[in-house]
């Protein structure tokens, strides 16, 4: 059969989606393709994906090199394919249709390691590659228990904790998979000029978002540390930290950010909390967080007040009927925000299990872009890290952003009498466009009155 090269086009991930950046290549030139096997990993605005082939072949060039952003259609790489072994979803150009020798070899990215007969075994989460970097694990060591052999952050751990450690011909193959030459060296030996150094911080507890795991905390590349009198060094912006950049600087370019706090008394809520978490965890598999009481106690302020779920549309405001909550959650290098949807239709205890389930999939890097889209109003919780007041940017281009504060107690007035009482900040911020301060104070207080009206009636359920 003849042999024809055809295109593989940047698709059309999402309507709002026009752009995206090449991560990793998974496949080089001369590799075997199949059809929908990954062929990159790519970072967009909204979230990671990988990107499937249309085709079965061969690689013969990659036309995106890795950290490059291109356009939605844009030809990202070329596969040979016999005719009849399968149909491109975009017919090959004209400069597309030369013979094997026009096509040079792209210079050749991180290699990919072979890991079986299965193909899911060689791709790891950043969730997994952060783990086995912080530990000098390699994962191609490490048997996986994921779907088709995938090695998952349970097994990183697991294999940690039953004492594994990376061996020096394992460090080898991990320096040859990265395309840099290993050698080993003795922690006394003298840091060069231009040395890339990873400077790792321990972990640090804290009773945040997610109670199931210690917070991370981001590795940092330092350049050129020892270079004498040399008095900074640099961390190169990565695609994801770059989209941050953008859309925080829309955010507070556009809209003119208004800012309030009140104070609430959530004691019934800290003893209703202690009182059911245990059996909750015993009968649901859940974390029952603080977060779950209060995004129930906003969406139902939220229902009061519906122009807090809106958009600014310069000759209207757009109020959003599903009410969709927006989740700020941190990860190693970056802020996501997952979204629980039709949040006013979910109890306390569904609430806890959302989540759950998005935290989760934000950690082990498996959002899809459905995830992370359609959120009206976002909620963050700040208290995580212990801070007590907080000026959130708004998630554009929505109207409003609220925190839940460290709870902390403090001596307060009670009929003219003191009394200790566990107390927190709600910290909201607004699109002045949209909002005005009598709306969001009521708001505020709605909020507050919903937190303050726990008690040991209160239903998961």
């Amino acid at each position: 059969m003849k042999a024809t090269i055809q295109e593989i086009v940047m698709p059309q991930l999402a309507e709002s989606v026009v752009s995206a950046t090449i991560e990793r290549w998974l496949k080089q030139p001369g590799d075997q393709v199949g059809m929908y096997e990954p062929l990159c990993e790519i970072i967009t605005e909204k979230v990671g994906a990988e990107i499937p082939s249309t085709i079965t072949g061969t690689l013969v060039k990659v036309l995106v090199g890795v950290g490059e952003t291109v356009e939605v259609g844009t030809p990202i790489c070329l596969i040979e394919t016999e005719a009849g072994a399968g149909a491109a979803t975009e017919a090959p150009s004209a400069a597309a249709q030369t013979p094997d020798s026009a096509v040079e070899a792209a210079p050749p990215g991180p290699a990919r390691p072979q890991l079986g007969d299965s193909a899911m075994r060689g791709r790891y989460s950043p969730a997994v590659l952060q783990l086995s970097s912080q530990h000098g694990i390699n994962p191609a060591d490490i048997p996986g228990t994921g779907a088709g052999g995938r090695v998952t952050r349970k097994d990183i751990l697991a294999y940690v904790a039953g004492g594994g450690a990376a061996t020096g011909a394992a460090a080898g193959r991990r320096a040859a998979s990265s395309g840099q030459t290993a050698a080993a060296q003795p922690e006394s030996t003298m840091i060069q000029p231009g040395d890339r150094i990873v400077e790792a911080k321990g972990p640090v507890r804290s009773s945040g978002l997610h109670l199931t795991e210690t917070p991370r905390i981001p590795s940092v590349e330092v350049e050129g540390q020892s270079i004498p009198g040399r008095g900074e060094y640099f961390i190169d912006v990565t695609p994801v930290r770059n989209t941050i950049a953008s859309r925080m600087r829309q955010s507070v370019t556009e809209i003119p950010h208004g800012w309030m706090m009140i104070e609430v008394d959530v004691t019934n809520l800290v003893v209703l909390r202690s009182k059911l978490k245990d059996d909750f965890k015993k009968r649901e598999g859940t974390n029952l967080t603080y977060l779950a009481f209060f995004i129930k106690a906003v969406v139902n302020a939220i229902k009061d007040f519906p122009i807090i779920n809106s958009v600014w549309a310069v000759d209207k405001i757009i109020v959003k009927r599903d009410i969709n909550i927006s989740l700020s959650v941190g990860t190693e290098d970056s802020v996501v925000t997952p979204v629980i949807r039709n949040a006013d239709q979910k109890n306390i205890a569904g609430l806890a299990h959302e989540i759950e389930t998005l935290a989760r999939k934000t950690r082990d890097g498996k959002l899809k872009l459905d995830d992370v889209q359609g959120g009206t109003f976002t909620v963050n919780n700040t208290g995580s890290f212990g801070a007590i007041l907080t000026q959130p940017i708004i998630n554009y281009p929505q109207a409003a952003i609220i925190t839940f504060e460290s709870i902390v107690k403090r001596p307060v007035v009670i009929n003219d009498m003191l009394a200790v009482r566990s107390m927190a900040n709600i910290c909201l911020s607004l699109d002045h466009r949209i909002l005005d301060g009598v709306i969001c104070g009521r708001f505020l207080q709605r909020v507050k009155e919903n937190l303050e009206s726990y008690n040991s009636e209160t239903q998961l359920y």
